[in-house]
Order: structure tokens, then C-alpha cells, then sequence
């Protein structure tokens, strides 16, 4: 029986593995790519490259050798370049090679968002190194954010506070840089109240929206997410404006995570990606369809029907703390007790090689449908507490 589609998926982590799932349940053909061998998303696909996704002449190669229905990025740090000029000769990149290009430069999606769109977002400016940093430190005030324009799940981006913190934040940030760009976005700090992801799918029927996720960081990366997020409806409704302006300009068919903060009656642009984001993990217990379904289903032309919430859910990471290659994942049954009625637990190991400091190796999901999102925090919060990373000495 022939595949309803191949597809090529560039970048094979923990959201590339749901994506796999989920595309295969529907009958594609997955060739999942990444720079190292044993991906998590290599162990469910039907073939794998290993290549760098910044390599432009493996990339075409894996382009050339496969010729997929589809092209579908799953990192930050990719030639973009190759990738419009395949969509030129006819390829179908996910959701287009320009929504790529925009995306994985905070730069570039900044002055969509602001420039072409005129979004309400925060002040902003740019440095490519540590004089003009400084420079632009003094300009946007304390305190601000310092990000690298090309990162992923939060690597690179610290808060500074005062002026002796802002060599520290310039050299974190090039160790956080993806790519070959040493430059940063400095943005001033918004005291918000919360931040959310509101999931947005781009169908060839229209515009859908996911009710609001709302989650939690540290040191830029995600610890937590939960749906739904108490929201006031005016401000559901002006987030979703947003994010449609974006998406629409961007193009495409699939799903995009769009981050807001949210400041009384404000909803303030951040960024968004092209694809599932990792607070959107909840979904794989909070909906009906998860948002790895929702992008499936998009890209390949699928009805989407209603999207339907189980109750409140929340998801919670599990992190490593040390550099590893040889270490055993416990505790699970402890992790899938709960530790009351009516609470529904569950967990994804992601199964990656290698274990770093902070690296994410798990995730812990909870959903309370007679509770409350806060009952479901945590639950998700105890169920990660319970798993073990044991390494062998």
C-alpha cells in the first residue's frame, strides 16, 4: 500500500517524535533527519539521515535522494536559502520556505510583527557585539531581555538587571546562538501578568485557534504548561486577531505556536514558531486532537473538526543535570500513581542518547477533569518529581 505522503522532517527531538506519530497514523512515510544518530524521532520514522540541517549541500542531497511530498522543519538553524530555492522548483516546504526563514530569526519575525503589521510588541534593538549591546542596553533601560536572534527552547536568553550583568548576558548568549549570526535582540522587560502560547492552525479552509496555554519559564526554556489559562474573552479574541495577522502573513498551511504576554487588558506580540511548540505538550492529554494531530492534519489537507478540552491539564518537565551517556530513566510506576481519585496521569520519555544539564528528557502530564488547572500543576509538577535520571558512574 502506497504512503498518502512522504515527508521529509528536518530536526528529529521530542516534538519531532509526536509529529511522527501522528503523521504515520494517517499513513505518511516519515525519513526523520538530525544532526546525531538515535534522534527521538529516528526510533518511530520509516528512514533516517544524519546531517547537519546548516549543511546546505547534505541538505540538498537529502532533498535530491528522497523527493518528498513535503519538507517539514523541526529546528531553528537550517539553510534557509535551499529551502526557498527547492520551494521555487515546486517543493512544498511546511508551512512555506519564507514563514521558515522569518521564524527562525527573531529579527526578521520582529519586523513583520511590528514593521509590516504594526503589533503591539516590546521596545527592541539589535547588537552583533558586545559594544553595541551595551549601546543598545543603555538606550531600551533596565531592565531587559538579551536574546539570540537564532536560538530554540529558551538557549542563549537571560534577564539583565544591572550594568555589571551585561558581558555575562552577551557571552551567554553567543553560547546559546544556533546558526552562524552572532547577533542578539535586546528587548525591554514587560512586567506581565502571564504569558501564553495560543496554538494556530492555518488550514486551507481558514484560520483555528486552540484555547489559550498558558506556562512558565526559567532560564528561557519551558518548566511547565497548563490549558486552559484564565483569560478574559476580549483578550482571547484580540490574540487571536493577532496571531491570524501573523500567520496569514506568513502563509502556509499548519500549525503555528504564537507567544503573547499579557498585561491587564494588553496582549503584547513576543514570537511564534512555525510548528508544535513545546508548551503545547499538554495537548497530548488536554484535547482531542494534539497539537502534532492538528499539524498532520493541516499540512497534509485533512478536515479538522472541533477541537474539544477533557479538562483542566498541565504538563510538567523532566530535566537532566549532568552530562551523560550512560544513565537508566525510573520511577514510572511511582510517576503514574496518583496520588488521589480522579486524576488522570501520563508521561513521554523521549529516549534521547544523551543527557546534558538542563537537557529535557521527559515530560509529566496531568489532567483533572472534575479539579481545577491548579489541582493539575500540581499533579504534573509530583508525577516529574517522581521520575529518576539515574546515571551510571
Amino acid at each position: 500500500m502506497a504512503a498518502t505522503a512522504k515527508i521529509l522532517q528536518l530536526g528529529s527531538g521530542e516534538l519531532g517524535r509526536e509529529f511522527v506519530i501522528s503523521a504515520k497514523r494517517l499513513g505518511a512515510h516519515i525519513v526523520a533527519c538530525d544532526a546525531y544518530a538515535g534522534a527521538p524521532a529516528m526510533q518511530v520514522a520509516d528512514e533516517a539521515e544524519v546531517f547537519s540541517m546548516l549543511d546546505g549541500a547534505a541538505l540538498s542531497a537529502a532533498i535530491d535522494k528522497h523527493k518528498p511530498d513535503f519538507i517539514v522543519p523541526e529546528v531553528e538553524a537550517i539553510r534557509t536559502e535551499v529551502l526557498k530555492d527547492y520551494e521555487e522548483r515546486g517543493q512544498n516546504v511546511v508551512p512555506s520556505a519564507r514563514a521558515t526563514l522569518m521564524t527562525m530569526n527573531r529579527d526578521r519575525i520582529r519586523e513583520v510583527a511590528a514593521g509590516e503589521l504594526g503589533l503591539p510588541t516590546s521596545k527592541y534593538l539589535y547588537a552583533e557585539s558586545l559594544e553595541e549591546l551595551r549601546a543598545a542596553v543603555a538606550k531600551i533601560g533596565l531592565p531587559c531581555v538579551v536574546k539570540p536572534v537564532m536560538s530554540s527552547s529558551g538557549k542563549g536568553q537571560s534577564t539583565v538587571k544591572a550594568e555589571g550583568e551585561i558581558d555575562k548576558a552577551w557571552h551567554y548568549a553567543v553560547a546559546g546562538m544556533r546558526g552562524d549570526r552572532s547577533r542578539v535582540i535586546v528587548e525591554g522587560f514587560i512586567a506581565f501578568d502571564y504569558e501564553i502560547t495560543l496554538l494556530t492552525i492555518r488550514t486551507r479552509d481558514g484560520v483555528v485557534f486552540c484555547p489559550p496555554i498558558g506556562h512558565r519559564q526559567e532560564r528561557g526554556d519551558y518548566q511547565e504548561s497548563w490549558q486552559p489559562t484564565a483569560m478574559a474573552p476580549a483578550a482571547i479574541a484580540e490574540a487571536q486577531r493577532q496571531a491570524k495577522a501573523v500567520v496569514d502573513n506568513l502563509g502556509g498551511y499548519g500549525l503555528y505556536g504564537v507567544e503573547f504576554f499579557v498585561k491587564g487588558d494588553a496582549v503584547i506580540f513576543s514570537e511564534l514558531s512555525p510548528r508544535p511548540h513545546d508548551t503545547g505538550m499538554v495537548t497530548l492529554i488536554s484535547q482531542n486532537l494534539t497539537e502534532f494531530d492538528l499539524h498532520a492534519r493541516a499540512i497534509l489537507g485533512l478536515p479538522i473538526p472541533s477541537i474539544t478540552q477533557h479538562g483542566p491539564s498541565a504538563s510538567a518537565v523532566i530535566l537532566a543535570d549532568r552530562d551523560a551517556t550512560e544513565f537508566t530513566v525510573e520511577g514510572l510506576a511511582a510517576a503514574l500513581t496518583p496520588a488521589a481519585p480522579g486524576i488522570d496521569l501520563d508521561l513521554r520519555i523521549f529516549n534521547k542518547p544523551t543527557t546534558r544539564p538542563y537537557r529535557r528528557m521527559g515530560v509529566a502530564l496531568a489532567l483533572m477533569p472534575n479539579g481545577t488547572t491548579d489541582q493539575a500543576r500540581a499533579a504534573a509538577r509530583a508525577a516529574a518529581a517522581k521520575v529518576t535520571i539515574r546515571y551510571k558512574i
